[in-house]
């Protein structure tokens, strides 16, 4: 078992909550020096962090579906890491896990805890970057929030917003398993094309090179039965103006509004809803964490029949966290995006 004591662990904490696009100086970069493991606890050595738009709102203060992070606490992420040192029955060294690791080279802690609610994942089925994407928390959002909260029907149009993104491009290729016709919203002519030619979606509207209204018109002539929302603002009100009699509306995210620092923008066309008899619903992935198996296997199966496609964009080193991050923000992002920590 390795001499935890001769490592040391680096740490991303949170030093203030952001106003606004987080800043350098919001964070504190600390190194300490690890203890040893206790009976019934695993040290586990992070390989891969998961980069999401929900860790924006996990940073500010006030009542969420989960506690915010608080000053001077790492930053809450979830991995894939590798257990390097076992005084528990429930993992081995050597065995890969997934859960709470937070921005930090190494974890401590109880193999039973709850909050990091560690389990393993096989290297063997899958590469591990999978298991943050598709077969992640992003993935089982995108699972989830269209086939339970949605409802598709075969033959129905669901249009998705960042569709190029980790949830997005899931969203996207479970409806077409399931019948729908599929049209995405992303940023570029590269990630549009993507999200067609790599994706199978059917259509996808570039934002960035023209009206999204217009769009929506060409691609969608029939009206949108479901739209899954992960980027809110305007976007998401203009897709309210196109939607049918009885469509659901999925509020996964809204990306364009965490880095306000004015009020956060409602929907200006709700009306719409009560219009077409409608329904918008929000999804909160940790509500389906007892049927993530069920998900796991459906999709796995998908990829070993080459049915289902994923992308990640991998960044290396945890030093260039805080940059990584507002790639999210920024745009920048194509696929997934992750932090490699340490190799395999």
């Amino acid at each position: 078992m390795t001499n935890l004591t001769t490592l040391n662990n680096q740490q991303y904490r949170l030093a203030a909550r952001p106003v606004g696009m987080p800043k350098q100086s919001d964070w504190s970069f600390t190194t300490e020096t690890l203890r040893d493991i206790a009976d019934g606890e695993i040290a586990v050595q992070t390989i891969y962090l998961s980069l999401d738009p929900a860790m924006r709102g996990w940073m500010n203060e006030g009542k969420s579906y989960i506690r915010p992070v608080a000053i001077n606490e790492v930053m809450r992420a979830g991995g894939i890491g590798k257990v390097i040192a076992s005084k528990s029955p429930k993992f081995a060294v050597g065995d890969y896990v997934s859960g709470g690791i937070g921005v930090q080279k190494y974890w401590v802690g109880a193999a039973n805890d709850k909050t990091a609610s560690f389990y393993k994942v096989d290297a063997a089925l899958a590469p591990l970057a999978k298991y943050l994407n598709a077969l992640g928390m992003p993935g089982m959002t995108a699972y989830f929030g269209l086939l339970d909260v949605g409802q598709p029907k075969a033959g129905e149009t669901v249009v998705v917003s960042g569709a190029a993104g980790a949830v997005g491009q899931t969203v996207g290729q479970v409806a077409k398993q399931n019948g729908c016709r599929v049209v995405g919203i992303a940023g570029g002519k590269d990630k549009c094309d993507f999200v067609v030619n790599q994706l199978g979606f059917d259509a996808c509207i570039d934002y960035k090179s023209g009206s999204v209204k217009d769009g929506l018109k060409e691609h969608c002539p029939d009206g949108v039965d479901i739209y899954f929302d992960n980027v809110g603002g305007e976007i998401l009100d203009t897709v309210l103006t196109r939607i049918n009699l009885k469509a659901r509306i999925i509020i996964c995210g809204a990306i364009s509004q965490y880095n306000n620092t004015t009020p956060v923008k409602g929907p200006a066309n709700y009306l719409s809803l009560l219009v077409n008899r409608a329904r918008m619903e929000g999804i909160v992935v940790f509500d389906y964490i007892a049927r993530y198996p069920e998900a796991v296997k459906q999709m796995g199966s998908w990829m070993a029949q080459g049915k289902f496609q994923t992308r990640e964009d991998i960044v290396q080193g945890i030093e260039n966290f805080p940059d990584t991050l507002m790639m999210l923000f920024e745009g920048k992002n194509f696929g997934k995006l992750i932090l490699q920590v340490s190799e395999e």
